[in-house]
């Protein structure tokens, strides 16, 4: 058995951060973590076109002056190699690799209410003890493999998006099947079109996507960004969405159609989520989103030249915005190749997978590979994967098996020195995730701090405070068109997950401001003893 004060689990841009945080502390941490190195999501998720869907200079850390400095970006979205590297380079810059155990999964965390301790166990049986767990496990950490009959039938390979092979997989001349249509399959399917003899794409839902006009970022304008950095940063931390990106806000419904055109188009040509967020009423009024779905409904009929295969691509279902909304390089165009089919398997519905295919209700299709592009476990899939034990041996999987509950994202009533980065109840995946790391890595650390100045040896979320919390996550939701789709954010793509909205969606400003004023309450919420 090891001592620690603190053990962290998972070692991407959370545990890395939180590992370097405690440090600072000087309290003695080890980061657990499954992968053979740090990077986290972007380890796993190596398939054909993967890249962020924030801008590379706002997603990266800002704890470190220096670091930020030195890091050259070659692109204003960066791909995964490259945000691999970025993990690394920081990595070793910071020698955490030291405090970080490597190809290893933690199967279960134990709360020793005698000990007031906490008693970590690994699926090789390694035990580590300590007084604060802190779950940097990740909201899209754990794949969703979908439920279709006869998968296991096929005699191709089977690749998912979210567990890529490392050494990558070569389409050449191969005729390729893939399923999923949402952010990870709309950056992979132009790249494995380029490749493949043919794709065969099999969507269920279309999704809305605006482009990414990536490119190489010039010297001149990431000089000019470092230059302005810190007020960039801070202008980051006054936004909805924690990203230094012009949030205008205007009302559609304040504009006349001309000037709406306008401004519709401004944003389409800014590229990113700017063209959902920077409206005051698109995520809110039916009529604003309407017209706003339309215009980039109207963008993708004028990008696909077969008007029967742009209708099956033009999303009809849900509102702009209320499923994640994707940004791509070349999506759409992509179906103008002659080597490029799509199924709409929403209305012509999955049979089985055979030996060699794919079958649906009106024909059957044969691939050579197939790529599974169907996302994650979202949120709360990576916790309860592990087998987590509070209070009276309680359950966190079985207290959340109605939906997840938690003060701030952060804490669980009945889980003492239990913290999360980014769970459920938290703004997270509404938000630029590196600098929402960052806002919870600190918090933690000052609540920690905090603790260890007034010997308090139990921090534990009050089950009020966390009803309170709960319940305005959910009312603040409601007020809004994101609970009109059937999306990850409410656990509807996992069959028998609980359908609760998970993420806060008043913006990462308000959030943060919230967070500050429980701590200048001497943290009111928590039970300290």
């Amino acid at each position: 058995m090891q001592d620690r004060d603190v053990i962290v689990i998972g070692a991407g841009f959370a545990g890395m951060y939180m590992v370097h945080s405690l440090r600072q502390l000087g309290l003695s941490v080890s980061a657990i973590e499954r992968g053979s190195d740090v990077g986290g999501v972007w380890y796993w998720n190596r398939y054909p076109g993967a890249r962020c869907d924030i801008e590379s200079m706002s997603y990266s850390y800002s704890f470190s002056e220096e670091l930020e400095q030195e890091w050259v970006w070659s692109h204003r979205y960066a791909m995964q190699p490259e945000i691999l590297r970025y993990a690394d380079y920081v990595a070793d810059r910071f020698e955490l690799r030291r405090d970080i155990v490597f190809n290893t999964t933690v199967a279960k965390a134990e709360y020793c209410e005698v000990e007031r301790r906490w008693l970590v166990s690994t699926e090789t049986g390694e035990i580590f003890r300590c007084r604060y767990v802190v779950m940097a496990t990740g909201c899209l950490s754990v794949p969703k493999v979908p439920d279709l009959p006869g998968l296991g039938h096929f005699e191709g390979p089977v690749l998912h998006t979210a567990d890529w092979p490392a050494e990558g997989h070569d389409f050449s001349d191969q005729t390729v099947g893939l399923i999923g249509t949402g952010s990870s399959g709309i950056q992979s399917i132009p790249i494995i079109a380029h490749q493949a003899r043919h794709l065969t794409v099999f969507q269920r839902t279309a999704n809305f996507s605006i482009p990414a006009w990536n490119g190489p970022l010039s010297i001149d304008h990431e000089a000019d960004l470092k230059r302005n950095y810190r007020a960039l940063r801070q202008k980051a931390r006054q936004s909805y969405v924690g990203d230094f990106a012009d949030e205008y806000y205007v009302s559609i419904l304040d504009l006349s159609p001309e000037d709406r055109e306008v401004q519709f188009e401004r944003r389409w040509r800014e590229g990113g989520f700017n063209y959902q967020y920077a409206f005051t009423d698109v995520m809110v009024d039916e009529t604003a989103n309407d017209l706003a779905a339309e215009y980039v409904r109207n963008k993708i009929r004028a990008k696909v030249k077969d008007p029967r295969m742009a209708e099956i691509l033009c999303p009809k279902d849900h509102p702009l915005g209320s499923k994640r909304l994707c940004v791509d390089t070349d999506y759409f165009e992509t179906y103008n190749r002659d080597n490029v089919t799509i199924v709409d398997v929403g209305a012509d519905r999955v049979v089985e997978m055979t030996e060699t295919g794919l079958r649906t209700l009106d024909g059957e299709y044969q691939f050579d590979a197939l790529v599974l592009a169907t996302g994650f476990d979202a949120m709360t899939g990576a916790l309860n994967a592990i087998d987590i034990r509070g209070r009276g041996g309680v359950s966190l999987k079985e207290q959340w098996r109605d939906g997840p509950r938690s003060y701030l994202g952060v804490a669980v009533a009945g889980f003492p020195n239990l913290f999360i980065i980014t769970g459920p109840g938290s703004p997270s995946v509404f938000a630029n995730m590196i600098l929402a790391i960052e806002q919870h890595v600190e918090w933690i650390s000052a609540l920690i701090t905090y603790a260890e100045a007034n010997e308090v040896r139990e921090i534990e979320a009050e089950s009020e405070a966390q009803e309170d919390w709960a319940r305005m996550v959910s009312e603040s939701a409601d007020k809004t068109l994101f609970v009109k789709a059937n999306s990850w954010y409410l656990g509807a793509n996992v069959p028998g997950k609980a359908r609760v909205f998970m993420p806060y969606v008043d913006g990462f400003k308000v959030y943060a401001d919230a967070c500050e004023e429980v701590a200048k309450s001497g943290y009111r919420g928590f039970r300290l003893s």
